[in-house]
Formats: structure tokens, C-alpha cells, sequence
């Protein structure tokens, strides 16, 4: 009997070929996903100002994993989501700044003195590396819990009695107060905003979407506002520069002003204004990309209005958007302003090239002049040789005339050496124009 023979099963050929980024770039669509998270529940989250590459911060990521029995983050994972039964741990990586998000199931005592940080020791906290830039803490509360109508209790309950600010999220599924104040916190010696979200309909996952917009929307709000102390500090210098500017331009027609001075004015300008827009491009362009993330998010809240509150779109609308005119204002001083100096410096360049256009006609008009002067020499020059060239052939014909008497020829030598002037003489001069011509026509 035969028996049957074995078959070794190998990774099939792929019969296409895919691209080495398609993996990641796939990745990108599911980072930083939101979490679910089932109302009622304590929030806390951290912004935190970081360098670029964020050293250290991976580093703090694992030893605050490994305190709280969190299972390890990867090595260089921009995104991380622990869990341990009494916390979830939420951690990812931005550009300019890290988000540290701590999530506790229950309501605590239905208000801020009990927060999610409560569950992260002090110590950790403190060795955070980064500077915080936005601290807040946000109450997920079911909508059966027992929550005041009124506003205004809202408000005294939770908000210290400030004007809130809230609408209807989700298409009514769900309502969100705040008063995008710092308040004090009873264990951390930094403010903290506020938020309340009450679950009507949402579910977890929406309000754990829902929850992130909010954070991220106070989150970029701060990244925005850091170009407008930058704007206000640079519009008095912008003034300054724009009267130094107007002055030195208008020297530009003064009969005493030196070009050479002007051009040193107009190069410090330059690179003085070079220097501040060096100083803003950066945190400007940010500002403006930070601005439109957030109208994107709040579009995504679906806001509806409650009677006697602003809503999160119509506070952005009054409070972001002057800021952000104002630093879109002094970019656009700055640009005119260059363009101020470009024109001007261009004048300056321009009045130079013609100062020297006309110091080169005067130098050429002088070349002219020498080199008439040089024709008449030179042709002073060869009538002298003319006589002297002759002088020698007619004394060489002398020579060979006395030659000749001597040999015993009958000739008068003196007679010969008169008669020799004339043509010698006519030849010399004819020799030399031949000479001058075939020389000018090389």
C-alpha cells in the first residue's frame, strides 16, 4: 500500500507589491482613538509643553505605567491606553505638546473634590517632565442622577457661580457646561478648568468622543493664544521700524545724503525685521492651524443652544477669533513692511546704478579725450620719425655714394645725397601709412 506523501505548506508569493509606508499610513486612520467610556465616570487630563522629540517623556510614560500596574507602553508608540480595574490611563504624543488623560469609573462624590488624579500619586505627578499648559478635570454623569435645572444652579454647584457656557452635544444627546475658568484644586498647587457632561443618550463611545472634542478644544484654544502676547509685544516694534523706515526713505531726495549711509540704514532695517519675522513665522502659522482644528471640532459637537447660555461656537466666535485678527494683522504688517523696504532699497539700488552709469560716461568721455590726445601725440610722434628715419637712409646713401667715388666712380657725393632726400623720404612716409592701415584693419 502506498502511503501518501507529505506535503509542506510554505507562505504564498504575493502577487503584488505594496508600498513600504502602507502599514502606517493605514495606522493613522485608527491613532488615537477615543475611549468608551460609561457614564458615570471622573476625568482629568494634562497638556504638556514639551521640546521637539520629546525626550524623556516615553521614559515617564513607562515609569508611571510600571507604578500603577499598567502593562508597558512600546518603545515608540506615539499613542498609549492602559487599564488596571480601577483606572484607565490614556497617553499620546503631539507636536508640540503631550496629553495626559486619567479616566476613574464612578461619580466620586458628584462634584471636583474628588477627581481622577486623586488615583495617581503625587510623586508621579511631580515627575512629570513639561510645563503645563492645560489642566482640567470632567464629570461624566448619567442622566437619571439628581442635577439642578436652572443655570444658575449649575453653576453654584459646580463653577464657583461664573457665567457658563454650554449647549446640547450629539444632536441633543447630550449637555455640556463649563466656564473655561482656572479653579483652584485641593491637592495640586495648579488650576484646573471645569467641564460637566451630562449622558442623556450617547452611550460610551460617543461620550468618550465627546469628552476628547472638549479636551481638545481647550487644548488648542491655549496652543492659539500663545501668539497673541508674541502679537502685542511685536506691534510697537512694528510701529518703530515703520517710522524709521518713513524717515530714512525720505532722505532719499536729500542734496547732503550719502548712498552708503543709506544703504547701512536700510540693511540693519532689513535684518532687524528679518529677525522678528523669524521670531512669529512659526508660532503664527501654529496658531492659524490650530484655530481651524478647533472650529472643526466644534462643528463636530453639533451644538444646539440652551436658553441664557453660550455656546462653545458663538465664545470662540467673540473671544478666539479677535486674537486670532490680531495676529493675522501684525503678519500682515510685517509683510508690508517688507515690501516697504524691498521698494525702498530697490530705489536706493537703483539711484547707485545710475550715479555710476553717469561716473561711467564721464570716465569714458575722459578715455575719449585721452585717447585724442594719443592719436595727435602719435601722429606728432610719426612725422618726427619720418625726418629721423630719412635723416639716417639719405646719410646711408651718402655713404655709399663717397663709397663709390672712392672705388673710382665719378660722382659727387654731396650731390647724390641731396638728390636721395626727396624720395627717401616719400618712401619712408608712404612705408608707414602702409604700416598703420594693415594694422587697423587686423
Amino acid at each position: 500500500m502506498e502511503l501518501p506523501r507529505r506535503t509542506t505548506l510554505s507562505a504564498p508569493t504575493p502577487l503584488l507589491l505594496s508600498h513600504p509606508l502602507r502599514s502606517s499610513l493605514n495606522d493613522e486612520a485608527h491613532a488615537r482613538p477615543p475611549a468608551a467610556i460609561p457614564s458615570p465616570a471622573r476625568l482629568s487630563t494634562l497638556a504638556l509643553l514639551c521640546e521637539p522629540g520629546a525626550p524623556g517623556q516615553r521614559a515617564a510614560l513607562a515609569r508611571l505605567a510600571a507604578e500603577l500596574g499598567l502593562p508597558a507602553p512600546e518603545a515608540s508608540a506615539g499613542h498609549y491606553q492602559g487599564s488596571n480595574g480601577t483606572l484607565t490611563l490614556r497617553w499620546s504624543l503631539h507636536t508640540e505638546f503631550v496629553r495626559l488623560t486619567v479616566i476613574v469609573p464612578g461619580a466620586g462624590g458628584g462634584g471636583f473634590d474628588d477627581t481622577a488624579l486623586d488615583a495617581v500619586p503625587a510623586a508621579l505627578l511631580s515627575a512629570l517632565p513639561g510645563e503645563v499648559l492645560v489642566a482640567a478635570h470632567a464629570l461624566l454623569l448619567a442622566d437619571g442622577d439628581a442635577l439642578p435645572d436652572a443655570p444658575r444652579a449649575i453653576a453654584a454647584r459646580w463653577f464657583a457661580g461664573h457665567e457658563l457656557i454650554g449647549a446640547e452635544l450629539g444632536d441633543g444627546n447630550g449637555v455640556a457646561y463649563t466656564d473655561l475658568r482656572l479653579h483652584p484644586d485641593a491637592r495640586l498647587a495648579v488650576g484646573f478648568s471645569r467641564f460637566v457632561l451630562v449622558d442623556r443618550r450617547m452611550g460610551p463611545r460617543q461620550s468618550g468622543r465627546m469628552l476628547q472634542r472638549l479636551f481638545e478644544i481647550e487644548t488648542y484654544r491655549m496652543l492659539a493664544l500663545l501668539a497673541l502676547p508674541l502679537a502685542k509685544q511685536q506691534m510697537a516694534r512694528l510701529d518703530e521700524l515703520g517710522i524709521a523706515l518713513k524717515a530714512v526713505t525720505a532722505r532719499l531726495n536729500a542734496a547732503d545724503s550719502r548712498d552708503d549711509t543709506l544703504l547701512e540704514e536700510f540693511s540693519a532695517l532689513s535684518a532687524e525685521l528679518e529677525n522678528l519675522v523669524a521670531q512669529t513665522q512659526y508660532r503664527f502659522s501654529a496658531s492659524h492651524a490650530y484655530y481651524q482644528l478647533i472650529e472643526r471640532r466644534i462643528g463636530e459637537l453639533r451644538e444646539r443652544r440652551i436658553g441664557g447660555l453660550q455656546p462653545f461656537c458663538e465664545f470662540v466666535e467673540h473671544r478666539l477669533a479677535p486674537a486670532m485678527d490680531t495676529c493675522l494683522t501684525v503678519t500682515r504688517r510685517q509683510d508690508r513692511l517688507t515690501a516697504r523696504l524691498q521698494r525702498a532699497t530697490a530705489l536706493l539700488r537703483t539711484r547707485v546704478e545710475v550715479a555710476g552709469e553717469v561716473q561711467n560716461r564721464a570716465l569714458l568721455a575722459s578715455m575719449d579725450r585721452r585717447a585724442g590726445l594719443q592719436l595727435r601725440l602719435q601722429e606728432t610722434v610719426e612725422g618726427l620719425s619720418v625726418g629721423v628715419l630719412t635723416y639716417y637712409a639719405v646719410g646711408l646713401v651718402g655713404y655709399a655714394a663717397k663709397a663709390a667715388k672712392a672705388a673710382g666712380l665719378h660722382l659727387n657725393a654731396e650731390l647724390v645725397t641731396g638728390a636721395a632726400i626727396a624720395p627717401v623720404a616719400l618712401a619712408v612716409w608712404w612705408g608707414m601709412r602702409q604700416v598703420r592701415r594693415r594694422l587697423g584693419h587686423a
